[in-house]
């Protein structure tokens, strides 16, 4: 391939629908934002059930246990379907894959309008919009960094991943307020046609491959191949061949037991459950959810920098620094939940925010590190694990809720969780040379 200049792609005919002729960005910038904005529009509807946790349960009586199974049945298949998402990409291309799961997240979001029945929120929320946002989930991102950056790596995984968590928390506030003051349809159906907004976007930006317009993925130097179409086995097979591989390596194990216990104190617990854990110590959930909000908007800074740091730092240390001071928050939140915002809430909610997801920038690097050429799929499958732990903490806490009236020892629980993660993550160890799966 001959070699291009940054700022200009190559010539296509008219009518072909590629990428401008001539762009001061590198293409990658672009496909990197409309994957933002991708990212933060499926994100919108995973906001949605702490929210209208406590509505459903007015309207139709289901307990908390009920609710959070639904969505717990979520977040185990958009970790599920991750690994073979992230193959279906490599596959069938990029735009396919994330076009179809827009759709499918707009169709779930927008039929719960019509539930009547527990099971009805079991196949909207959970089995529609799970397998949706699962095919566009954290493998997205290891997908797009992995073909399209070489330089920046780290950041771009951050920006990306903020898209995905912070789009979960900051529409939460109009949600909270559209549900109570026009219903909780009102913002399922808003969510669906964003959802639907984004798909044109998909289809008009995202390329494959930078070869695929005749450039090299940005920052890649002579002999790298990081930007190039690869030919993998179908997207089934592909997923399962490296989980055979993975699956004997230790710091599989590893990595897969932080991020599961990164999924249980973050989705599982702290979004599914915190609207409705303020509740119940007299906090209006639009007060609740604006804190949460808040942890959104902080999530970004806080994922962008971790990005930043995994570009310069042992990936390792940043995942014991991360969880152990995870725990330490969890441990003290039951006694900042009153019904006024107070000072040590705020403190609690910038902290939290700024460590929220910054898991996911050293974690994706330790598996391109760790995995190889492999590193997306492998991504996949920890990301299974996030989802799995997430699930579990959704409906363990329902359960304690029920059981306890009070989510106090889901805190606690949750605290010990997170310092089990950093002793997992110091446990991990560098990566030889002659190690690697390629």
């Amino acid at each position: 391939m001959s070699e291009l200049r940054i700022d200009q792609a190559p010539e296509k005919p008219h009518g072909t629908g590629e990428l401008p002729r001539r762009t001061r960005l590198h293409p990658a910038w672009i496909v990197a934002v409309v994957g933002f904005v991708a990212l933060l529009g499926a994100a919108g509807f995973r906001s949605v059930p702490g929210v209208l946790m406590d509505p459903l349960h007015d309207e139709f009586g289901w307990s908390h246990a009920t609710i959070g199974a639904a969505v717990s049945l979520n977040m185990v298949l958009y970790g599920a379907i991750s690994p073979f998402a992230a193959a279906l990409m490599e596959r069938f291309g990029i735009r396919v894959v994330v076009s179809c799961a827009l759709v499918l997240v707009a169709a779930g979001s927008g039929l719960t309008v019509f539930m009547t029945q527990s099971w009805q929120l079991m196949a909207t929320w959970g089995l529609m919009v799970g397998v949706g946002v699962g095919s566009m989930s954290m493998p997205f991102v290891a997908t797009i960094t992995g073909r399209w950056f070489v330089k920046q790596r780290g950041l771009v995984t951050g920006v990306l991943t903020a898209a995905g968590s912070t789009g979960q928390l900051v529409f939460l506030p109009l949600i909270a307020w559209l549900a109570h003051n026009h219903g909780w349809r009102t913002p399922a159906l808003l969510v669906s046609a964003a959802a639907l907004a984004v798909v044109p976007l998909v289809l008009l930006f995202i390329r494959d491959y930078p070869s695929d317009i005749g450039h090299t993925a940005y920052g890649a130097g002579p002999g790298d191949d990081s930007g190039l179409r690869t030919s993998h086995p179908g997207g089934m097979t592909r997923a399962l061949v490296v989980l055979g591989r993975i699956v004997r390596k230790p710091v599989f194990w590893l990595l897969a037991g932080t991020f599961a216990i990164c999924g249980a104190t973050t989705n599982g617990l702290v979004q599914t459950h915190f609207v409705s854990a303020a509740h119940d110590h007299g906090m209006p959930a639009t007060t609740a959810a604006g804190l949460l909000s808040v942890v959104g908007i902080f999530d970004i800074a806080g994922t962008i920098a971790s990005g930043w740091f995994t570009d310069r730092m042992d990936s390792r240390y940043l995942l014991i620094t991360y969880y152990a001071l995870r725990g330490l928050s969890l441990f003290v939140l039951p006694i900042l939940l009153k019904p006024e915002v107070q000072p040590p809430m705020w403190a609690f909610i910038i902290f939290y925010g700024l460590d929220w997801i910054a898991t996911v920038p050293p974690t994706v690097a330790l598996c391109r590190e760790h995995f190889g050429a492999d590193g997306p799929v492998a991504f996949g499958w920890v990301f299974a694990s996030h989802q799995v732990g997430a699930a579990l903490a959704a409906f363990g806490a329902g359960m304690i809720r029920d059981a306890q009236g009070s989510y106090n020892l889901a805190w606690f629980i949750a605290g010990g969780l997170c310092a089990v993660a950093a002793v997992l993550s110091a446990s991990i160890r560098r990566r030889r040379a002659d190690v690697a799966i390629a």
